[in-house]
């Protein structure tokens, strides 16, 4: 029986930067024709936008790439997800903190921020608050092929 991978990719609200990185990167694997190796999923830390849609400026910028988020609310982490996934993928270091609260520690080591598979670990800038929607499409695709290099 083969494995699948699961990764759950969070931010802080679950309306902008983590379900970007989500359907990206099932857009990716679907690409790759290797869905059926994967479990992708996004949450948030905080509670404040639970039930909401994927914000307006996430929905426009992957629309552009043919990339469809219909039907995704945010949802909040719980502790259960930590041994549920085998990645748990924050976009920025606030989120890492709240993300190992949530989870009751790391000591399996799953918890990361997005680039740091990169070159070039950072913060992906929170567009709720910058309003670049490009930049932080850009730094989730940067993200995602150096995560994808690693997994496969």
């Amino acid at each position: 029986m083969k494995t699948v991978i699961k990764i759950l990719f969070i931010c802080h609200g679950n309306i902008c930067r983590s379900p970007m990185a989500e359907f990206v990167m099932k857009d990716m694997i679907e690409t790759l024709g290797r869905s059926a190796d994967f479990h992708i999923a996004s949450a948030a830390t905080s509670t404040e936008e639970i039930g909401s849609p994927v914000h307006r400026g996430t929905r426009e910028r992957l629309a552009r790439e043919g990339i469809s988020v219909a039907g995704k609310t945010a949802v909040q982490m719980n502790r259960s997800d930590y041994e549920r996934y085998d990645f748990l993928i924050g976009m920025d270091q606030r989120n890492v903190i709240n993300m190992q609260r949530i989870a009751g520690g790391d000591p399996q080591g799953k918890i990361s921020r997005l680039l740091d598979f990169t070159g070039n670990p950072r913060d992906i800038a929170d567009p709720w608050y910058t309003g670049d929607f490009d930049r932080t499409y850009n730094d989730v695709c940067e993200g995602l092929k150096a995560l994808l290099r690693k997994l496969i």
